[in-house]
């Protein structure tokens, strides 16, 4: 279900001088949405430390679950809140991601340290977004250490209910098959290696390494597929029987009387769990993917990749 949005226009507004609050009320919301499950949300701003803005995705019904989409600092122009408001939406309706939940400090602290670019304000906010799965496992890059004498940036998971101390280091490749989606990681992180690229006081090697693995593997996610061969049941143009003999994957009974290998489809588009496995895998060979796409369901591939 993707999120229907609405939120008012862009006003017109002077740029506040540094220790100006911005002139749109906190008390109107910048837009109001349903997430994926249908529940109502709203963003909206808060007022910050020396007239910066807060602003913040909430419950629209609680005014809980509260999440930090951006710290703007107080020399930025009002109508900048809407600009990363309408970005921000624009990207819940696209993919799935959550932002970090909004703390206490937020309100006490600057958005950005005294000797830093306005615009490292959004790179911060940028890295702060987390994915969630659809088992409530959050995502998030973060500083960690492994033995060095530096941290080295790396993606975290945590679990539901865990505490942002609880972070547990997983690959780049591992959060993306927990989410069957390679956005936003791959673009976070993308976004990560070339923010630090001269940071000598934080290791990258491990999280550049894993993007090009992610990017040259020949292994890929089957979602895509997965969704085209149900929607293709669905509308009962084909059966998985028929798409799998299309492949020449055929299986014989005791009588001699042949039928589609719908167990070895249903294994590569991760429907079924492979031998030896508990859960279905969200991994396929392009190249099997490819021979499904053409032969068995006459599309292209690319019609089935997901990017």
């Amino acid at each position: 279900m993707n999120p229907t949005l609405s939120y008012p226009p862009i006003p017109a507004v002077s740029a506040p001088t540094r220790h100006e609050r911005p002139s749109i009320s906190p008390r109107t919301p910048l837009a109001r949405y349903a997430d994926r499950h249908g529940n109502p949300r709203e963003v909206v701003i808060r007022h910050g430390l020396a007239g910066s803005t807060l602003v913040v995705d909430r419950d629209a019904v609680s005014l809980g679950d509260c999440l930090l989409v951006a710290h703007l600092a107080a020399d930025e122009p009002a109508e900048n809140a809407v600009l990363v408001c309408r970005a921000y939406l624009e990207d819940v309706r696209a993919r799935r991601f959550r932002c970090r939940s909004l703390s206490e400090r937020d309100a006490s602290t600057a958005p950005v340290p005294e000797h830093a670019e306005p615009h490292e304000a959004l790179d911060s906010a940028v890295e702060e977004i987390e994915p969630v799965d659809s088992h409530g496992c959050s995502y998030r890059l973060e500083r960690v250490s492994v033995g060095m004498s530096i941290p080295a940036m790396r993606w975290c998971r945590r679990e539901p209910r865990q505490s942002h101390s609880q972070l547990q280091p997983v690959s780049l490749r591992e959060t993306i098959a927990n989410l069957e989606d390679y956005e936003p990681m791959c673009g976070l992180t993308e976004h990560a290696l070339r923010r630090h690229r001269d940071d000598t006081a934080l290791s990258t090697s491990v999280l550049g390494t894993e993007l090009a693995r992610v990017r040259e593997s020949p292994i890929v996610l089957n979602r895509g597929l997965r969704e085209v061969v149900l929607a293709t049941l669905e509308r009962e143009e084909l059966s998985m029987s028929e798409i799998a003999i299309r492949c020449d994957r055929i299986k014989r009974d005791g009588r001699g009387t042949e039928s589609g290998d719908t167990s070895w489809l249903g294994r590569r588009i991760g429907l079924l769990p492979d031998s030896g496995q508990s859960v279905p895998t969200p991994w396929i060979h392009s190249d099997v993917l490819a021979l499904i796409a053409r032969r068995g369901l006459a599309i292209s591939p690319r019609e089935v990749e997901l990017q």
